[in-house]
C-alpha cells in the first residue's frame, strides 16, 4: 500500500544566514506515481519558489560577503571549528531520515532500500570527510625545509562555489560536491536538480543553523534563471557539477574570465562490460544484472553497453535475459521492487525511440518482455546485435535499454573505447591472467578505473571518483575532494636566528588560524 502523501509547499531559501519567505511565483513539483493504491498518473507532491535572476545575484553577494576575498570569518577560521559546524551539522541532518527518504521515494522513484542506503551512505560520507580533513591538517601541521627555507604548507579555500547536482542522486552525489567545499573553507552556492528538489527542503533549517550567515546559500527555481546570471558575473570561482557535458560546458563559456574557473564536474559514462570467453557465467550475469539495471539504469556508472565474445555469447544472453525478465516490478516501496516507474515524463518516450532506432537496423529485443510499457514504465529491453549506426550505441541511454555487441577479437571493444567521448570506467569478466593482464595494461588508460569481475560502481567513497575526455574533470572521493576543493598556499620563510624566533612567539601566542601545530583528534 502507498503511504498517505502531504503536499509539501515550501516557500523559503536559505540566503546570508536567513531563511527568507517568498511570496512570489512558485513551481509545482510532480511525482510519476499516482498517490491513489494503483495506477501511475502524476501526482503533484508540493511546490517550490520559482526565484530567478535577482534572487540568484542577492545570494552571490551573501557568499561573497561571507568570504570577503579570504578574509572571511569562514575562510579563516580554525580548522577545528568548521569541523564543530559540520558536525552539529551531520547531527541535526539525521534526525530528518524519515522525511527525506520518504521524498527520495516520491520524487525519482527511487526503491526504499536504495533510497535508505543514499541517505545513510551520505551520513557516512560526510564523517568520513570530518576525519580525512582532520588527517590532511596533521599531515600539514609541521614544517619543511629545504636549501635553508622553512615551509608551513596548508590547503586554503578557493572561493566561491557554485554547486548543481544531479536527480538521480540528488541528496548523496549533491553532497559530495557540497559537503567538501563548505569544510574547506569556500562559501557556497547551491541549486537542487530538477527531481529531487523537495527533499533537500528539510534540511534548510540545519544549513541555516550550523554555518555563519553566507556560507550556504541554497535556491530554488530554473537552472538558466539562476546559475546562468550568476556565471556571467565571472565571480564564480568553482563551477562544480554533476550532471551532462552539455550542460556544464555552456555554463563554463558564460564565464568572463575563464581562467580564473576552477572546474569540479563528474559528467555523464558509457561505462562498457567486456566478458570473455572463460568469464563465470552466474557471477558475470549477477554483476552486470547490477550493473545496467540498478536504479533502472539512471547512474553515470551504469553498465551502458556489453561486449560478449562470441564462444560466451549465446550461453549468456539465454541467461541473461531470464534474469531480466525475472525481475521485480513495482512501487518503491515494495520491498521486492527492483525496477520501478521513471521519474523523468518524458523518458519512456525516449527509450521507445531509441529500441525503435535498433530494431529498424537490424537488432533485435532478446528477452520475451523487453519494450513492454506502460504509463510511465517499460521493460528492460536487451538488443542484440547492436551497430556503431544506432543511437542506442552513441548515446548514454539513462535508462532501461541494454545493448549487446559480440566480438572475437579485442581490438574491437578497446578500439571502441578509444574513439569515444567517454571514458570513465569498465567492467571485465574472465579469468585468464594472461588476456587479463593484457587488458588491464590498455584499459587503465583510456578509463580511470577497471572492475575485475564486478560492475561499476562510485563507492567506496575513499576511492577515486573521476573521468577521462567528457566524463569528467578533477577527482571526487572522500579525500581527493577536499583537494579539488582547496590549493596549497605556505608561510615561507629563509633560516636565521630572528625569523626562528619570531615563528616560535606566533606559534606560543597561538593567535594565528594557519600558522600552528595544533593536533587534532
Amino acid at each position: 500500500m502507498r503511504p498517505l502523501l502531504t503536499p509539501v509547499e515550501h516557500r523559503t531559501y536559505l540566503i546570508d544566514g536567513s531563511l527568507v519567505e517568498w511570496a512570489g511565483a512558485t513551481q509545482d513539483v510532480f511525482s510519476t506515481l499516482n498517490s491513489a493504491e494503483v495506477g501511475y498518473a502524476k501526482t503533484r507532491l508540493g511546490s517550490i519558489p520559482d526565484l530567478g535572476e535577482k534572487e540568484a545575484i542577492a545570494a552571490l553577494d551573501s557568499a561573497l560577503k561571507a568570504y570577503d576575498h579570504g578574509k572571511g570569518t569562514w575562510p579563516t577560521m580554525k580548522v577545528r571549528d568548521r569541523i564543530a559546524c559540520m558536525v552539529n551539522f551531520v547531527e541535526q541532518m539525521k534526525t530528518k531520515r524519515e522525511e527525506v527518504v520518504q521524498l527520495l521515494m516520491w520524487e525519482i522513484i527511487k526503491n526504499k532500500p536504495d533510497a535508505y542506503k543514499e541517505f545513510d551512505r551520505t551520513i557516512e560520507y560526510i564523517y568520513d570527510t570530518i576525519e580525512a580533513y582532520k588527517d590532511l591538517d596533521r599531515e600539514a601541521g609541521q614544517f619543511e625545509k629545504h636549501s635553508g627555507v622553512y615551509a608551513h604548507i596548508r590547503r586554503g579555500p578557493l572561493g566561491v562555489v557554485l554547486c548543481l547536482g544531479p536527480y538521480n542522486y540528488p541528496l548523496n552525489e549533491t553532497f559530495s560536491l557540497l559537503i567538501p567545499a563548505i569544510i574547506m573553507g569556500n562559501t557556497t552556492l547551491f541549486k537542487p536538480a530538477k527531481h529531487g528538489v523537495l527533499l533537500i527542503t528539510p534540511l534548510l533549517e540545519a544549513f541555516q543553523q550550523c554555518f555563519p550567515k553566507g556560507v550556504v546559500n541554497i535556491l530554488f527555481g530554473r537552472g538558466r534563471s539562476i546559475a546562468a546570471p550568476l556565471m556571467k558575473t565571472g565571480k564564480i570561482d568553482v563551477l562544480s557539477i554533476i550532471g551532462h557535458s552539455r550542460s556544464a560546458n555552456a555554463l563554463q563559456e558564460l564565464h568572463p574570465k575563464g581562467n580564473r574557473l576552477r572546474t569540479v564536474y563528474g559528467l555523464e559514462a558509457k561505462n562498457p562490460g567486456i566478458i570473455l570467453p572463460d568469464a563465470d557465467l552466474d557471477l558475470t550475469v549477477s554483476e552486470c544484472i547490477s550493473g545496467t539495471l540498478s536504479y533502472n539504469g539512471q547512474r553515470c556508472t551504469a553498465l551502458k553497453i556489453l561486449y560478449v565474445h562470441e564462444q560466451i555469447k549465446s550461453r549468456f544472453l539465454t541467461a541473461f535475459c531470464e534474469a531480466v525478465d525475472a525481475l521485480g516490478f513495482g512501487d518503491p516501496w515494495d520491498e521486492k521492487a527492483w525496477l520501478t516507474p521513471l521519474p523523468e515524463p518524458n523518458k519512456v518516450d525516449y527509450i521507445q525511440e531509441l529500441i525503435d532506432d535498433a530494431l529498424a537496423k537490424g537488432a533485435k529485443i532478446m528477452n520475451a518482455k523487453g519494450g513492454q510499457r506502460f504509463d510511465n514504465f517499460i521493460w528492460p529491453a536487451v538488443l542484440y546485435p547492436v551497430s556503431r549506426d544506432m543511437r542506442v550505441y552513441q548515446e548514454e541511454q539513462f535508462g532501461p535499454v541494454i545493448p549487446v555487441i559480440s566480438f572475437e577479437n579485442f581490438d574491437t571493444p578497446l578500439d571502441d573505447m578509444a574513439t569515444s567521448d567517454y571514458g570513465q570506467q569498465v567492467s571485465v569478466f574472465g579469468r585468464d591472467p594472461n588476456q587479463l593482464a593484457h587488458l588491464i595494461d590498455v584499459l587503465v588508460n583510456l578509463v580511470c578505473r577497471v572492475n575485475l569481475n564486478s560492475a561499476c560502481q562510485r563507492g567506496p567513497d575513499v576511492y577515486p571518483f573521476t573521468g577521462r575526455k567528457d566524463s569528467g574533470q578533477a577527482t571526487l572521493s572522500v579525500k581527493d575532494a577536499l583537494r579539488s576543493f582547496s590549493i596549497r598556499t605556505f608561510l615561507a620563510f629563509k633560516e636565521n636566528d630572528v625569523n626562528k624566533a619570531t615563528v616560535r612567539d606566533i606559534l606560543e601566542a597561538d593567535q594565528s588560524n594557519f600558522l600552528n601545530t595544533d593536533f587534532i583528534f
